[in-house]
């Protein structure tokens, strides 16, 4: 499928997988937000749109709070595809340090710190494995859930969806009283469509079954070579420790061949950052926001 050239876009297609499955493969990204997968189950929630800039591939969003931005270009000459999308005045999210140290060069852009975005980058085998007096409390909720349940863990497949579809419902029903974030309503229906299109999306996941039922599913894929990125876990809030249970096997069972895992980021919300922060992670991959300095 043809992509129109800047500033024309269209929607983001599933027919866009293999060129930007390449170039991210090229890129190798630490920023959780560069795979393919993590762009087209959040393209309804960020309206994503795909442009080129010379050689360069844009995607162009909005945030929650529906301010525009676009993501680092891929591929191409990334400087020129840089320039120009700053130059009218759009503001670029996503940045990591790399990116600032090599394209972001002097005083006419304004750089601000998105702590909110940081990526919490863990040693995936520290998960795995929840080692020394460090994870004790970790290793504690988990052994009150095995304890206590009878359960088994399964890697996710077709059989699992709609268990995982109904608990996520669930989630979402008891996440906020009386109503639901918005924010939360597009991470369930990116879910739900990871969770449908797996396959096609080489997501790959761990389910907890309870009598049964499923209690808790994680989902993720592979960022680079090293490292791995959980994009999605739910687990029931009502069963304590069953967290730290899917946390652990997600480690333990999936992408055994990578060092790290990149478990995203806490959208500054204080438990989340406080759970995110229990686990010790090895790196805050810090992200930036990078605009045009206004005179």
């Amino acid at each position: 499928m043809e992509i129109p050239v800047y500033p024309t876009s269209r929607a983001l297609d599933m027919a866009d997988k293999p060129l930007l499955d390449r170039l991210c493969a090229e890129l190798q990204p630490r920023v959780s937000e560069l795979t393919f997968a993590g762009m087209y189950l959040f393209r309804s929630a960020h309206d994503y749109r795909i442009t080129t800039i010379g050689k360069s591939v844009v995607l162009l969003g909005n945030g929650y709070d529906g301010a525009p931005y676009c993501l680092p270009p891929l591929g191409g000459d990334v400087a020129a595809a840089t320039a120009q999308l700053l130059s009218d005045q759009r503001i670029l999210y996503g940045v990591d340090q790399p990116f600032l140290d090599r394209y972001i060069t002097g005083d006419q852009y304004e750089i601000i710190e998105d702590r909110d975005s940081f990526d919490y980058l863990y040693l995936r085998e520290e998960l795995a494995l929840l080692p020394g007096s460090r994870f004790h409390k970790k290793k504690n909720r988990v052994n009150y859930f095995t304890v206590r349940h009878q359960y088994q863990v399964a890697t996710y497949s077709a059989e699992y969806l709609q268990g995982c579809l109904d608990l996520l419902q669930s989630w979402l029903l008891s996440s906020q009283q009386p109503t639901p974030r918005r924010s939360s309503i597009l991470e369930a229906e990116a879910a739900a469509e990871g969770l449908r299109c797996a396959v096609e999306l080489d997501l790959h996941g761990i389910v907890i079954l309870v009598d049964g039922f499923v209690a808790a599913f994680a989902l993720g894929e592979r960022l680079n070579e090293s490292t791995a990125v959980c994009q999605f876990e739910k687990a029931d809030p009502f069963k304590e420790g069953l967290y730290q249970l899917i946390n652990r096997e997600f480690a333990r069972l999936l992408f055994t061949d990578c060092i790290y895992l990149n478990r995203e980021q806490d959208l500054g919300d204080a438990g989340l950052r406080t759970s995110k922060l229990s686990y010790h992670p090895l790196e805050l991959i810090r992200k930036y926001k990078v605009s045009l300095r206004q005179s």
